[in-house]
């Protein structure tokens, strides 16, 4: 019974994390399947540019709370979770910068429309061409979550090694969450090295503080099924994302009884990918058949890359074997970290 309310807990966390994702690939997303790949691609591009960045910073956040290593074989773990807010620049876009082949706006219209955490209003409305001459055919651009932060959740085991090393792992098993919800896995490692013991010896007892590098990885792949076409030759059709997320920082901190204030600098890089598997049927009117169609086999391939300084500012609280941690941190995305843990030893 244990085993079953913990493996539901994990599902309810990672189904939250990824109800954005899940939201905005079946709602939204298969309505930019216009006109062939290369606008498609475009569009879907500018819709989903926060989700992207919003996610590196999610994978790349809650890695350390504090520069002093554990004991050997002590150990905790810690579930935390990340709020990347985005910014007032990333909640719109303009389809006139995208360049375009076959969408246009239509004549006297508006031309820009929300990301997918931008405002939770309709788009612009749309109007495809054939050879620079409008078609019958429009549709809109669809509409923001209303939500300005990407929310991403991190559990971690981190344990005290000899030497004053901590290792972390991150770890989720490939879950199915769901019979149209699509499957997630997850994996990440990091190290943390406290630096005084191994440059002072035991002269470091006289440091008023404590001094620690560290680095981490973290890798999440997530499929989902989609329905844009719906008969039996794209029935293959699924969204493939992955996400990689690389985190190197120096952080100083001070125990005061169980009170553990902090910072950081460091760099944070991310790449990710979302290719549109199957095959699907595209709305390629002409003048003379505005009912036309064209079907294409993989159509969609977008890749992405964020990376910058960041600093930030946190604590660590420890009561007996429990904790709460908190930080904030400042970046191209700003973000927010919150969590509780449990833990043996220092």
């Amino acid at each position: 019974m244990k085993t079953k309310l913990a493996a539901l807990k994990i599902l309810f966390i990672l189904s939250a994390f990824l109800f954005p994702v899940r939201l905005l690939a079946q709602q939204d997303v298969e309505g930019l399947f216009k006109s062939g790949p290369e606008d498609a691609t475009k569009l879907i591009n500018a819709y989903m540019n926060p989700l992207f960045k919003g996610l590196g910073v999610g994978l790349n956040s809650g890695w350390n709370t504090t520069a002093k290593s554990k004991g050997f074989l002590r150990f905790d773990l810690r579930i935390t979770a990340t709020a990347a807010f985005v910014p007032t620049a990333d909640r719109s876009y303009d389809v006139n910068t995208l360049g375009l082949q076959n969408i246009k706006p239509v004549t006297g219209g508006p031309s820009t429309g929300p990301t997918a955490f931008g405002n939770d209003k309709q788009g612009a409305t749309m109007e495809i061409y054939s050879n620079g001459t409008p078609t019958t055919q429009t549709f809109k651009l669809p509409q923001g979550t209303g939500i300005h932060f990407v929310p991403s959740p991190q559990i971690q085991l981190t344990m005290g090694l000899p030497k004053n090393i901590d290792v972390s792992l991150r770890y989720v098993p490939k879950v199915k969450l769901g019979s149209d919800a699509g499957k997630i896995d997850l994996f990440g490692a990091g190290a943390k090295v406290e630096l005084f013991p191994l440059l002072m010896g035991k002269s470091q007892k006289l440091m008023p503080f404590d001094i620690a590098v560290a680095l981490g990885f973290t890798r999440l792949n997530y499929s989902l099924p989609l329905h844009v076409n719906t008969n039996a030759q794209n029935s293959n059709q699924e969204l493939d994302i992955k996400v990689n997320g690389f985190n190197s920082e120096a952080i100083i901190s001070k125990k005061i009884l169980f009170f553990t204030p902090f910072a950081s600098v460091g760099y944070n890089s991310s790449s990710s990918s979302l290719k549109a598997l199957g095959n699907y049927e595209f709305s390629t009117p002409t003048v003379l058949n505005p009912n036309q169609t064209t079907t294409y086999t993989d159509p969609i391939s977008i890749k992405n890359n964020l990376d910058g300084f960041r600093a930030s500012l946190g604590f660590q609280l420890n009561m007996a074997f429990f904790r709460i941690y908190g930080s904030y941190t400042t970046a191209k995305y700003d973000y927010a970290n919150v969590g509780i843990g449990f833990g043996f030893g220092k």
